[in-house]
């Protein structure tokens, strides 16, 4: 393991959740209700048909990582739907973002992330802020699954403790952006539907083959500190461009408002 070339001066900056401290990942259970659920799977899934039906259009029915058959990725709901806006800055995520980002937190990113029943195969282990480099790098990821997460289906695995490192160099496979190879630790979250997996940005993760007869659903939301710059450029130089991240359509502030 190496520090991504931009990691030069991290520290964690402690949020008082013991846990979260200390491994970078807690499960809250019980956050959200059947009802609210089973509300926002149906506004979800009819937009995660068109991305699969946009998939098989193209060739071999992929685009980057994502798979028509396998896993698909459908991104700022919040955008599209009124009744996931008001989700993403509910009470639940206000109570965690209040304690775990800070006075100032905005939706950073949404995303429906949808597994299919697949054969069983390796998906590699990496930090979200590896995908696209955010200062500050210390920010939240909520996995809300839409039914239960298990071992079988596709749960998340997680390396605890690796997140006081910061960001991690990471490197490109076919099935998307890795960073460690093979952890002798890590340990697999388990997630009823309701409940709520709480990671930091920094942690590696990884979400296993869904080796059942149905669809592992869930939706990821993320949310970072007012002011939160993405960096872009080539890693083997200093960043060329710093773009912050207050689009008011899907980057909206969680505690004071959300439109």
């Amino acid at each position: 393991m190496k520090p991504h070339p931009w990691n030069t001066a991290f520290e964690w900056q402690a949020t008082g959740h013991d846990q979260f401290d200390e491994q970078g990942f807690f499960l809250l259970e019980d956050a959200i209700d059947a009802s609210e659920l089973a509300e926002v799977t149906a506004e979800i899934d009819p937009f995660e048909e068109r991305m699969t039906a946009f998939l098989r259009t193209q060739p071999d029915g992929r685009l980057m990582i994502a798979d028509a058959e396998a896993i698909t990725f459908t991104t700022h709901l919040v955008t599209r739907a009124p009744r996931l806006r008001e989700f993403a800055a509910g009470p639940v995520f206000q109570k965690l973002c209040a304690q775990l980002v800070g006075s100032t937190p905005r939706l950073y990113w949404d995303q429906a992330v949808y597994k299919k029943p697949e054969t069983a195969k390796e998906f590699p282990w990496h930090q979200d802020n590896g995908y696209t480099f955010v200062v500050p790098q210390q920010y939240l990821t909520c996995w809300v699954p839409l039914v239960d997460a298990t071992v079988d289906n596709g749960c998340p695995w997680v390396v605890p403790g690796l997140h006081l490192q910061g960001t991690l160099e990471h490197w490109w496979t076919e099935v998307g952006y890795q960073c460690i190879e093979h952890p002798h630790d890590a340990v697999p979250v388990e997630a009823p539907a309701g409940s709520v997996v709480v990671f930091s940005s920094l942690t590696p993760h990884r979400t296993g083959p869904n080796v059942t007869d149905g669809v592992r659903k869930a939706y990821i939301l993320q949310y970072a500190p007012d002011g939160a710059e993405a960096l872009r450029g080539d890693t083997g130089d200093p960043p060329a461009t710093r773009e912050r991240q207050d689009d008011p359509d899907r980057q909206f502030e969680i505690l004071s408002g959300h439109g």
